[in-house]
């Protein structure tokens, strides 16, 4: 029976596939025929390099690892140093680190070095990290479970008010009203709820006084502020406070006003209105003799709101009165806006 075999190369092929170059291997090997081409053109080494804006030294550590590893050396090789410095620290020392870290689980390496001292092993505070990485990757010790003991409230979902969609736009008077309540305490055991709206574009600000922050006042005041606002209202924001609840969110959904409201502990969000109430204390009440009676008050709250809005210059609004503002940029919204209103 004749038998027939082929040539030995190859078998050696079937043994040795072609090398799947990477796509840095093949770029670092564009550039070693692109040197070497120069070179042969009459090119230094340097010059080459130069040319092709790679130090010299890189492409002759590219050359010398294609010579001795064939394509296989032009792959990216680890980088790990041939010597590097060994553990300076043995099984007593982690044994005393474990046995503190279980001791006070929620120390970290700092303390835990400071503790190691005192029983007389000194060991650096990077070191000590090093011991506990150890042990953790070893599950010797472990990150304890945190117990809570306070647990926070659960929030109902709101029926119609929403977080403001980021891109939802604010460019007019309107587009945006900011509401808030002021605490005032100007008598032993007198408390009132002072309540503004302030407008985010023209800073028009809508003050009222109730006796309480109820759900029912805050409706009233809603309704007090679209009468009083010079322009129509579009969107109102509001904190999570629960005078914003029940009958102030049924009315805003009834009228068709969007109802935005705050995520928890950001009054930040709410930054015009907040700067609104510093300014009524420092001007208003820190100012004038005032009766601190809900039905004596309003009156002259209400003139104070008017010289806000007509007379008092704003920074803000580079030195004009919302009023003048919104007569010199917005005039199509309040066209008939006299300081005499």
């Amino acid at each position: 029976m004749r038998q027939i075999y082929l040539q030995r190369q190859l078998y050696q092929l079937v043994k040795h596939p072609p090398v799947e170059m990477s796509r840095v291997a093949k770029e670092r090997l564009r550039m070693l025929n692109a040197w070497e081409g120069l070179r042969r053109r009459g090119e230094s080494g340097e010059e080459a390099a130069a040319t092709l804006g790679i130090s010299r030294a890189t492409l002759y550590r590219w050359r010398g690892r294609l010579q001795r590893q064939g394509l296989k050396g032009l792959e990216e090789q680890s980088r790990r140093p041939k010597r590097y410095r060994g553990r300076e620290w043995g099984t007593s020392e982690v044994e005393l680190i474990r046995e503190l870290r279980e001791l006070y689980p929620r120390w970290g390496k700092e303390k835990l070095a400071v503790l190691a001292g005192r029983e007389g092993v000194k060991i650096s505070v990077s070191t000590t990290g090093r011991i506990l990485a150890y042990l953790k990757q070893r599950g010797m010790i472990s990150e304890p479970a945190q117990k809570r003991w306070f647990y926070s409230k659960k929030r109902s979902k709101r029926p119609y008010a929403v977080r403001k969609p980021k891109d939802y736009g604010v460019v007019e008077p309107g587009d945006l009203v900011q509401v808030d309540t002021l605490d005032l305490h100007p008598l032993p055991g007198k408390h009132l709820k002072h309540f503004t709206a302030r407008d985010v574009i023209s800073r028009w600000d809508i003050l009222e006084v109730y006796p309480s922050a109820t759900a029912e006042h805050a409706r009233q005041f809603l309704t007090t502020l679209l009468t009083r606002m010079p322009f129509p209202v579009r969107a109102i924001q509001v904190d999570g406070g629960s005078e914003f609840m029940q009958q102030f969110e049924h009315a805003c959904a009834e009228l068709g006003i969007h109802l935005f409201v705050l995520p928890p502990r950001s009054p930040k969000l709410n930054g015009r209105v907040e700067r609104a109430h510093r300014t009524h204390l420092d001007e208003f009440y820190s100012v004038y003799y005032l009766e601190f009676e809900p039905s004596a008050l309003n009156p002259v709250l209400r003139e104070w709101e008017r010289i806000y809005n007509y007379v008092r210059p704003h920074r803000a609004l580079d030195n004009l009165s919302p009023a003048e503002y919104i007569q010199n940029h917005h005039p199509t919204i309040c066209p008939r806006l006299s300081h005499m209103s």
